[in-house]
């Protein structure tokens, strides 16, 4: 009901021809060929999952992670102060 016939096929190439020309039509096919194998591509790919990295932290003696305390916040020293 809603199929291309040849006839149809011809006339839209006819027009293509028309409006682009005889030297356009191998790098229009050529970016058409491209777009549609990167659109394969894409559909075919998995989804990358994304992995969010949590806050740095300082690594922990065993003492104090066991004991349950926190570990101890770092000196700060001055200059100039001994």
């Amino acid at each position: 009901m809603f199929g291309f016939g040849w006839m149809e096929l011809l006339l839209v190439l006819v027009i293509v021809l028309i409006v682009f020309g005889a030297g356009k039509l191998p790098q229009l096919g050529e970016g058409l060929g491209k777009a549609i194998k990167g659109f394969k591509k894409t559909v075919h790919e998995p989804e990358p999952q994304e992995i969010t990295e949590a806050q740095p932290t300082a690594p922990t003696s065993q003492a104090s992670s066991a004991a349950g305390t926190p570990p101890s916040a770092p000196v700060r020293h001055e200059a100039g102060k001994t």
